[in-house]
Formats: C-alpha cells, sequence, structure tokens
C-alpha cells in the first residue's frame, strides 16, 4: 500500500469548541466526508468532516491576505461602559 500525500490541513490540534450549524450542498459534504478519509488514512486517526471543518475555515482564513491585512484581523469585544 503507497503512502498517501501529505494533505494541507495537518493532524489536528486539541481545542476548545463552540457548536456552529451550516448548511451546504450535498456535493460539498461528499467531498468533506472524502477529505475526512484521506485525512484518516495519512495520519492515522479516524475523523469526521464536521470535526475537520473548523481546521479548514481556520487555515483558510490564515492564508487570507486580505483578511489578514483587513482591519477585521481580530474581533474586537466592545468596552465595558
Amino acid at each position: 500500500m503507497s503512502m498517501p500525500k501529505k494533505l494541507r490541513l495537518g493532524p489536528l490540534p486539541d481545542t476548545q469548541t463552540t457548536k456552529l450549524t451550516f448548511v451546504c450542498p450535498a456535493n460539498l459534504k461528499l467531498d468533506l466526508d472524502r477529505y475526512a478519509a484521506l485525512h484518516a488514512q495519512a495520519y492515522g486517526e479516524a475523523v469526521d468532516a464536521v470535526t475537520l471543518i473548523p481546521h479548514m475555515l481556520e487555515a483558510f482564513m490564515a492564508a487570507d491576505r486580505g483578511f489578514r491585512k483587513g482591519d477585521c484581523g481580530r474581533a474586537r469585544m466592545p468596552k465595558p461602559s
């Protein structure tokens, strides 16, 4: 069996979570499931698409120059009055 290629999304870190629900097209869900299977094969840890999505979004946002350069880079909490 050949070794799978390294994926852009590496091993997953431990993090605190907040629940978020979203709707996506069926073909995107299939692609996410395929990616999860490849990730499990590459890193030897079974994960599902729901576990991968936050890490994918984080990686996407970190690579977005417009987002990083903009003032919206980090959410600011309102100052107490």
